[in-house]
């Protein structure tokens, strides 16, 4: 080991905690960027590889019922390479153990052979036999997961108004339900919602579907232009109720997926940005301030024959050192979270095998931003200490200009300690590092802000969602529109209290390039039950003209209140109408557009129609509710608010609550680590100034108040800048996280800033004590000895 290489272990040993408080500070956002990126690679990489093997549609399409010939056409379109027809319906469920009526979706399977595409992976068991009749479902993972379903087990459904009772013979997965929610919903209801799959004889013959279908998924050719294959299926599926073909980015399960990966590369550039910009600060002040007090070492160096590039590439190790302890401890951290998170992910993505995948990539690429973090942090102070002749690095530091502080000078010293009033000299003879120090602890300041952002952002949501917008207790659908009367129906079911019809509709929103397919909701205008929330927020009263959009999806369509837009019916008879946007309603689930009850209909033609009601139920009489609503055929669909509340707790909301709970730990260590720093620094720059009031008779309480005081006075200079940059990197971060799907607010509550302020001061009295007990530590002969 050469002279400079003991030189570096010895000065890093005097600086552990220093240099280990750099390296923690490092090592955080080197975690979460290996996290993020892992996940990312973890989750890509697992999808296109199911994708692949089970051959996942690229084109899908809805329609009324089409005759089994219409196939062929189908595949003779230019561009298509396989064809797969098949039925899809959503039935009344009555499961073993379970009050709350759910739902289901029975898809087909092929009369001869196997699924040519979305096929099927069989978690255990085997698929309903084809060629008899032996009333089989295949059920899908996560339903059968929530009621602790399987094979052998039995359920009862609803076909076509008959109820049928089921033996589950397999737990199937299929890329077309990896993440498995509720059409037209945002969030999954595994408790009420789930997907099956039966022989197509069986399932075509309880609906008079036999020899038809009204299901389509297709794959393409390459090269081929999925834009003109869609319209060409549109075209051809027009006349047998085509509700309007689609491509794989707007299936709702992959874009769900799509958007969660979108979010982690979001996150995978913005906290560790902030956390490796802090990191570089620390290195500098923590390179500064060592070359610094080894002035003279420096000159000793050079004046024995060392070069400056010897010299300053010791000084580059020294750094290098921090960084390699921060790059094992953030790669370590990244992983066990990966793992956490991925675990995680299996309570809403279901694939055959999900595992942690380390992107052994952005090991090299930490490796290199994290030193190049570490570089610029140093540069600097390096070229300093290369730069500085022997001869001058000998003397010591000019003394600082000493005068009376600003508050003195304006006649207020009577009112401050000897101590404060040395405090105050001292920030203001230094007025860079007083503003370094003051930008690190608004620093330390900003960074606690986001975490709990996040966590009211969540807390938000709940609320509006479930108690401004939504204030019935369930909502029912019914197999076909019918008429408005059918609403006596509701009404006399038992314990209803209140009841508001709506008519659902599928359409395409269509404003120049941009177009979004959705189900358009017709609401009274002054409804009471769902009702229509601006971001104010107050209730929208819907006009009996005129689109009213969610603020996200005028976003998608770049479109504003004023601006026309064309609405395209994909049901019935199929029409496109100009319509005028008149309002943006505020939500953060999806996104949604309304039309007043009265004018959507006559939108259709059709006449006074609903799709179903919101309903109030009481509470001593929802045992009876249920049982009545099982036991009417003719509702196809039943959402209860509180189990859609709850399936947004476990799993949007605990994903997101634990990225909050993980950046949250990593902030709080990145706050006490610049706070600790920085009190370390201003005793080790200071120590000769306060050995000298030791030696004039001061007590180590008193020095230590000058040194505690300067902490405390930039500490509160400093909070409110934290707090405009904490507010500031909580936009930032949250819009970049945002999806279609799922977004959160930006809320920024009275709690949050004081939970931040609480931390500051916290780590502030924690780390001014510790310094405070270094004071014991100094040794008064050495520190007061001057240099000839």
């Amino acid at each position: 080991m050469g002279l400079l290489d003991r030189k570096l272990r010895r000065d890093l040993i005097a600086i552990k905690s220093q240099a280990f408080a750099v390296a923690l500070v490092m090592a955080s956002g080197l975690a979460m960027m290996i996290m993020t990126r892992s996940l990312i690679l973890s989750l890509s990489t697992t999808r296109d590889t199911y994708y692949g093997q089970h051959h996942f549609a690229q084109v899908f399409a809805r329609l009324k019922r089409a005759p089994n010939s219409v196939a062929d056409e189908l595949a003779a379109i230019p561009g298509v390479a396989t064809v797969q027809t098949g039925i899809a319906i959503q039935v009344t469920l009555d499961v073993p153990g379970l009050d709350l009526p759910a739902v289901g979706l029975l898809n087909s399977l092929p009369e001869h052979g196997e699924l040519a595409l979305n096929r099927l992976y069989l978690r255990t068991g085997r698929l309903p036999a084809s060629r008899t009749s032996r009333r089989e479902l295949a059920v899908g993972e996560a339903f059968a997961e929530a009621h602790g379903l399987k094979p052998g087990d039995t359920l009862s459904a609803v076909l076509n108004g008959t109820r049928q009772t089921f033996t589950l013979t397999g737990i199937a997965l299929s890329p077309e339900f990896v993440f498995e929610a509720p059409p037209g919903a945002a969030l999954p209801d595994n408790k009420t919602y789930g997907v099956f799959w039966m022989p197509y004889k069986e399932l075509a013959t309880a609906f008079q579907l036999y020899g038809a279908f009204n299901n389509v998924a297709i794959t393409l050719t390459p090269g081929a232009s999925e834009g003109e294959v869609i319209a060409a299926v549109d075209r051809l599926l027009a006349p047998y109720g085509g509700r309007g073909a689609y491509g794989r980015e707007n299936h709702p399960s992959h874009r769900r997926l799509d958007d969660e990966i979108r979010v982690l590369q979001g996150l995978a550039v913005a906290f560790p940005l902030v956390f490796l910009s802090v990191a570089a600060f620390m290195t500098n002040s923590v390179m500064s301030r060592q070359i610094a007090l080894q002035r003279e070492q420096i000159a000793m160096l050079k004046a024995c024959g060392f070069s400056n590039r010897q010299v300053g590439f010791h000084y580059f190790k020294f750094s290098l050192a921090i960084v390699v302890v921060g790059i094992g401890l953030g790669a370590a951290g990244g992983i066990m979270l990966g793992h956490r998170l991925v675990d995680m992910y299996h309570l809403f993505f279901r694939f055959p095998q999900l595992e942690f995948m380390l992107d052994t990539r952005v090991l090299v690429t930490a490796t290199l931003v994290s030193a190049l973090a570490a570089f610029v942090g140093v540069a600097g102070a390096v070229r300093r200490a290369v730069r500085l002749p022997p001869a001058e690095a000998m003397r010591p530091e000019a003394p600082a200009s000493y005068r009376p502080a600003l508050a003195e000078r304006m006649g207020l010293a009577p009112w401050f300690s000897a101590s404060f009033r040395m405090a105050l000299r001292n920030i203001e003879r230094r007025p860079i590092r007083s503003a370094l120090t003051t930008l690190a602890l608004a620093l330390a300041t900003g960074i606690l802000i986001v975490p709990n952002s996040f966590r009211d952002g969540i807390a938000y949501v709940i609320d509006f969602q479930w108690d401004l917008v939504q204030r019935q207790t369930v909502t029912l659908s019914l197999v076909e529109p019918g008429p408005a009367r059918a609403i006596h129906s509701f009404r006399h079911l038992p314990g209803v209290m209140a009841v508001e019809p709506f008519r659902y509709v599928p359409v395409e929103l269509r404003a120049g390039p941009a177009l979004r397919r959705l189900m358009l909701q017709g609401l009274p205008a002054h409804g009471t039950l769902s009702r229509v929330i601006d971001s104010g927020p107050r209730q929208l009263v819907l006009p009996r003209r005129g689109i009213v959009l969610s603020a996200k999806l005028a976003e998608v369509l770049r479109v504003q209140p004023g601006d026309m837009m064309v609405v395209k019916v994909l049901e019935g008879e199929e029409r496109e109408l100009q319509v005028p946007v008149v309002g943006l309603a505020e939500d953060f689930a999806g996104t949604a557009a309304y039309m007043e009850l009265s004018a959507l209909n006559r939108l259709l033609l059709e006449g006074d129609r609903i799709s179903g009601a919101h309903a109030v139920v009481a509470s001593n009489q929802w045992r009876e509710f249920l049982r009545a609503v099982k036991a009417t055929p003719q509702f196809a669909g039943c959402v209860i608010k509180a189990s859609v509340r709850e399936g947004f707790r476990q799993t949007t909301a605990e994903s997101i609550g634990l990225i909050q709970k993980i950046y949250m730990l990593f902030a709080t260590i990145v706050a006490f680590g610049i706070i600790y720093n920085s009190a370390r620094i201003s005793l080790s720059e200071r120590a000769r100034e306060l050995a000298t009031l030791r030696v004039l008779g001061f007590t180590r309480g008193e020095v230590g108040a000058v040194l505690v005081g300067e902490l405390v006075l930039l500490t509160l200079v400093a909070l409110p800048i934290g707090l405009l940059l904490g507010s500031g990197f909580a936009a930032g971060i949250i819009t970049t996280v945002n999806t279609e799907t799922v977004r959160l607010p930006l809320v920024l509550t009275p709690a949050n800033y004081a939970s931040a302020v609480l931390t500051v001061a916290a780590a502030s009295a924690l780390s001014a004590l510790l310094a405070a007990r270094k004071l014991a530590d100094i040794d008064l002969v050495s520190a007061l000895k001057a240099v000839d």
